[in-house]
């Protein structure tokens, strides 16, 4: 039933997007980029805050007119940044957390723009990585780890900033090219080619970028930075073949395959292998079931 309400849903929405370029082109480009770009999920309140996130010292970023929320878990010096996906917020990884506290080191989490309790209406990773450039300024961390669409905003990020203060990036289950997210939104909506050709010139214009090489692809070559790259091979969010256009093009990086886990990624064995990456000298002490619940 609630597949096919969202089914009718989609083509209605499109339905009525295809007819009002004929008589509104602008509009309808906005409304359908309004769609493309507004997540429907993933804000927060103060007063709801999830459990995990309740542990942490929050901090907000001004910056013109943004507001960037971070949550903070104090620890040494070595700084490790978490860089969450669409429709999501930092809350995400509270299944990871008890590993990376295990090393000691201080974690920051980053709800992205129009997620979770930072400001905004579109989350795009040209506007991710504005703001993953503003708190890492601020905070200065080694490591970097991303999941989903945070994972390539955390490669645009080193692409275009090229930080010599990143020493490691952890990649979980991330897409590679913009035109198959867009491609797929297309043909969800079932939009016309007046409407498609449209947005195409619009996020051409907008990312300032050939979009046939907006790809996280092409960011991980040409960044020096070691990686750790997951993705599983059931992921039916993001296909297990655009981790593998990554890796093939990463020159530092170790891939790892995984199955039954899918977009998400949550698992003891995977964030044993996360750690070990990052902290190479130490030793991870958490067994199976030791972790956070899963979201």
């Amino acid at each position: 039933m609630k597949k096919a309400f969202y089914f009718l849903l989609t083509k209605t929405i499109g339905f009525y997007i295809n007819l009002m370029s004929f008589a509104f082109p602008e509009k309808a480009t906005q409304l359908a980029h309004g769609y493309f770009s507004e997540p429907r999920k993933g804000k927060l309140t103060k007063d709801k805050l999830p459990k995990t996130l309740k542990g942490a010292h929050p901090e907000t970023i001004l910056h013109n007119e943004d507001t960037i929320q971070t949550y903070i878990w104090k620890g040494n010096e070595t700084i490790v940044l978490l860089i969450h996906g669409w429709e999501s917020n930092s809350s995400r990884w509270k299944k990871m957390l008890p590993y990376l506290k295990k090393s000691g080191s201080t974690i920051i989490a980053i709800d992205g723009p129009a997620q979770g309790l930072s400001s905004g209406k579109e989350f795009t990773v040209t506007k991710y990585a504005e703001f993953m450039d503003i708190v890492v300024k601020k905070y200065q961390p080694n490591y970097i780890i991303g999941h989903s669409l945070g994972g390539k905003a955390s490669l645009y990020y080193q692409y275009k900033y090229q930080n010599p203060g990143i020493q490691k990036m952890v990649i979980l289950g991330a897409p590679s090219d913009f035109n198959i997210i867009l491609n797929n939104f297309v043909r969800l909506l079932s939009l016309n080619n007046k409407v498609a050709k449209a947005l195409k010139n619009k996020y051409t214009v907008m990312l300032n970028h050939n979009l046939d090489l907006f790809t996280a692809k092409e960011f991980a070559s040409k960044i020096d930075v070691k990686g750790f790259l997951a993705h599983d091979i059931d992921d039916i969010v993001v296909l297990f073949k655009e981790g593998k256009k990554i890796a093939g093009s990463w020159k530092n990086v170790q891939f790892m395959e995984t199955k039954g886990l899918g977009h998400k990624l949550h698992d003891d064995e995977l964030y044993n292998k996360v750690y070990v990456f990052l902290f190479e000298n130490l030793t991870p002490t958490l067994s199976k079931g030791e972790g956070a619940e899963s979201k």
